[in-house]
């Protein structure tokens, strides 16, 4: 029954008009698909993949504001990175390294061809009713992280807000938190293999595909953003004639305002955490949480048309 009452209210959030005029972003639930779909003036902006049996919840596609999908579910020799997505390496009271980076290779093949039932995973559990306005929409999932099947190891909630910003562009402002539910939680990750979050461009928005990476400090593609303090990175290319670009926001309510960047000339980047979590073992006491709030824009344009600078300002400033 409760999984019935969060389906319906999740149809009354889309469905319940608060303004006179029609909301300019909806979610559009399919449960039996395990897909929430959230579009913005009519069209599919990104989808939210919680369907069982998976080894992630992520986001895909990613679409630009002409409807091209930006990012990739899944992208050889990288099979595990899941377009846009959220994970960690976790030890739970001092068990065993969780590794959810790499969970596609927990399933019942242990290998890169390894299929369901993955013995550790990130699972979607409810969505919590959010409000819809104008040209903007809120919806919080709840999540938990598993390993050995079925075992507890933290919670985690996401919230959402997504934001019309016209022709097509968006604005996916989201905040992972983490709370360690069921004991001591010691993240043990390296500096480069955990997501908060990480998006994976596909092959023809990389910069191996023709695009440019560019930094709020001006560094350009790999070399010039790649371990280096930022604000934003945006990722533009040019396809099919029209040039869109997706921008990363790193929100200085929940880290650095100028984290360090992990990025690649094949399509993966993500902020990192404070120097002093990123690499380095730190631990979260049973009850206590941590979060990661990131902006995802998504934008016409090369990064000056996309105006990315200005609605990075407006991001942080709650302008949005």
């Amino acid at each position: 029954m409760k999984l019935t009452f969060v389906t319906l209210a999740a149809c009354v959030l889309i469905a319940s008009p608060l303004s006179a005029a029609e909301p300019r972003v909806a979610f559009q639930d399919n449960p039996t698909d395990g897909e929430m779909h959230i579009v913005v003036d009519g069209q599919d902006a990104l989808v939210y993949q919680y369907r069982e049996g998976q080894d992630l919840v992520h986001f895909f596609p990613v679409r630009s504001p002409f409807g091209q999908s930006m990012t990739a579910q899944k992208a050889e020799p990288n099979p595990h990175h899941r377009s846009l997505w959220f994970v960690d390496m976790v030890k739970l009271d001092g068990g065993r390294p969780v590794n959810y980076y790499l969970a596609l290779y927990s399933g019942s093949e242990r290998s890169i061809d390894s299929k369901p039932p993955y013995k550790d995973h990130v699972r979607h559990l409810a969505f919590e009713a959010g409000k819809v306005e104008k040209d903007r929409a809120e919806l919080t999932a709840q999540l938990i992280w598993e390993c050995d099947g079925d075992r507890p190891v933290l919670d985690e909630l996401r919230s959402m807000r997504v934001v019309a910003l016209g022709e097509g562009q968006w604005l996916l402002d989201i905040t992972f938190t983490l709370t360690a539910s069921y004991g001591d939680l010691e993240f043990v990750s390296d500096e480069r293999h955990y997501g908060w979050p990480y998006v994976r461009m596909n092959s023809t928005f990389s910069v191996e595909g023709g695009g440019t990476i560019t930094s709020s400090e001006g560094g350009v593609n790999q070399a010039g953003t790649d371990g280096r303090n930022a604000r934003w990175i945006d990722y533009v290319n040019t396809v099919d004639g029209k040039t869109s670009g997706l921008a990363i926001f790193a929100h200085p309510g929940t880290g650095p305002e100028s984290p360090k960047w992990l990025t690649r000339d094949y399509g993966c980047f993500g902020p990192r955490r404070a120097d002093e979590k990123s690499g380095k073992p730190f631990t979260l006491a049973k009850g206590e949480s941590i979060s990661q709030r990131v902006g995802i824009l998504v934008h016409r344009g090369d990064t000056k048309a996309g105006k990315v600078a200005d609605r990075y300002a407006a991001f942080v400033a709650d302008d949005l």
